[in-house]
């Protein structure tokens, strides 16, 4: 520790490790203190220098330096494993960046170690607090549209894959493991306890023959719900990035700017309908509710700081505390990466829990 904070430093200062370095200095100057990083290219190592830290001349120096008490890792994904059982085993705290490894045996044997050290161990998972997440989650506790039976949650871009170690399989490319991390760990903290009984995925090649350039899976849940994840690459006009269906009502946002609205049936009693021309024929099923019979409301507003994940590891290391995101989460995550790859190789679903 430094003056009684908590020492930091990075390992991999690309995007994400430069990120992280800004959000402890913006959001933790009380509690923590960035002492410096260290990555294998030396235009970060400068870029470093020039943000004012430390660029350590190995691995091993950062990693031998008393004054660091925590080290994230923001590699590619193929190394997290390795690097992370180094830290631990130099008495560090770690936190690794998404997705923590690549398979569930490889992630137990990064648990083992983090229990042999007697040291802190987790996973950034910093979607749990992105606002549109917040607002469907608050939707769903809040019982707001009654029982929810069907969620679709999707990201949508038109660039592919991006050009770095992303296009390469060996260092864990493609959308599941890099969007789809994401999505897949919000799911299964709005799902909560329900058990997931089935998956059933699709993985695009439309860009990349070597990794998935995009994925969609359906899940099914105890009590009914399904639950569709998609990551698309090749979209060109997006569909909504949440789409939720209750029994009592609908929610949509529709974009990261959270523009949305909820419609709820006000009248069940009210029946009356007019039918309406359809192509070239004419339907009453699909038309719409009288407009007595609805009401739409504005979506609630978000809660919850990104600095609360910092704040967490802080409070673990000082101790008191219990880790934000725990191991459990993590494994049950793992495994339904594995059954979306399964699903996709052989086109039939995948039981689950």
């Amino acid at each position: 520790m430094v003056d009684n904070k908590i020492g930091f430093a990075v390992i991999g200062y690309g995007g994400m490790g430069s990120h992280h370095v800004r959000l402890v200095q913006a959001k933790q100057k009380d509690r923590m203190t960035a002492l410096g990083v260290f990555d294998i290219r030396e235009e970060r190592q400068e870029a470093a220098r020039k943000a004012g830290l430390r660029a350590y001349e190995s691995r091993e120096a950062l990693l031998s330096d008393p004054a660091i008490d925590l080290v994230t890792v923001a590699t590619p994904n193929d190394v997290h494993k390795e690097i992370v059982i180094d830290a631990l085993r130099h008495g560090k705290n770690v936190v690794c960046e998404k997705p923590v490894t690549m398979s569930v045996a490889d992630y137990e044997d990064m648990v083992a170690a983090a229990e042999e050290c007697g040291k802190l161990f987790t996973v950034h998972q910093n979607r749990r607090w992105d606002p549109d997440y917040r607002v469907i989650k608050r939707i769903v506790e809040e019982d707001t549209l009654g029982h929810v039976f069907n969620i679709e949650s999707r990201v949508h871009g038109s660039r592919g894959v991006p050009g770095d170690w992303r296009n390469y399989k060996a260092h864990g490319g493609g959308m599941v493991l890099d969007w789809g991390i994401h999505l897949l760990d919000q799911m299964l903290q709005l799902m909560g306890g329900r058990r997931l009984l089935s998956v059933y995925a699709q993985l695009t090649h439309i860009t990349n023959d070597e990794v998935d350039d995009g994925f969609r899976s359906w899940c099914t849940f105890e009590g009914g719900t399904t639950y569709l994840v998609e990551i698309l690459t090749s979209n060109f006009i997006e569909l909504p990035r949440w789409y939720v269906l209750g029994e009592n009502g609908s929610a949509i946002i529709k974009d990261w700017s959270r523009r949305g609205k909820i419609v709820k049936v006000s009248d069940w009693e009210n029946r009356e309908c007019v039918p309406i021309q359809a192509g070239v024929g004419i339907t009453k099923t699909m038309a719409p509710r009288d407009k007595k019979s609805i009401k739409s409301y504005r979506l609630p507003k978000p809660e919850g700081d990104l600095a609360e994940y910092y704040q967490n590891a802080c409070d673990v290391i000082r101790g008191g505390a219990s880790p934000i995101v725990t191991y459990d989460e993590q494994r049950r995550l793992l495994r339904l990466v594995e059954a979306i790859f399964a699903s996709g190789e052989t086109g039939q679903a995948v039981e689950l829990e």
